[in-house]
């Protein structure tokens, strides 16, 4: 299982969005909530944000691996999510 980085803004309704998804998907999927998601405040943390690189939030990463930035979909949330479940 891998490591989840979560970088957001608060007040982002996109963020907001992605939350609610992945509250979501771990409902109807236990496994998910094993999976250590770090949730990085953008403008709190500008000096890790912009080690990466990506323009929107949310924006979920594994190591150096984009796995999503932007209005998220149900579908891409849980991509991700799979992503960090796989050895």
């Amino acid at each position: 299982m891998k490591e989840i980085t979560y970088f957001y803004l608060k007040g982002c309704p996109y963020c907001r969005k992605a939350d609610v998804l992945i509250e979501r998907l771990i409902g109807e999927n236990p496994h998910f909530a094993d999976i250590p998601i770090t949730k990085i405040e953008e403008s709190e943390n500008p000096e890790i944000a912009e080690s990466y690189d990506y323009y929107y939030v949310p924006c979920l990463w594994i190591g150096q691996e984009k796995l999503h930035e932007g209005a998220p979909t149900k579908e891409q949330m849980r991509k991700a999510l799979e992503r960090a479940l796989e050895e």
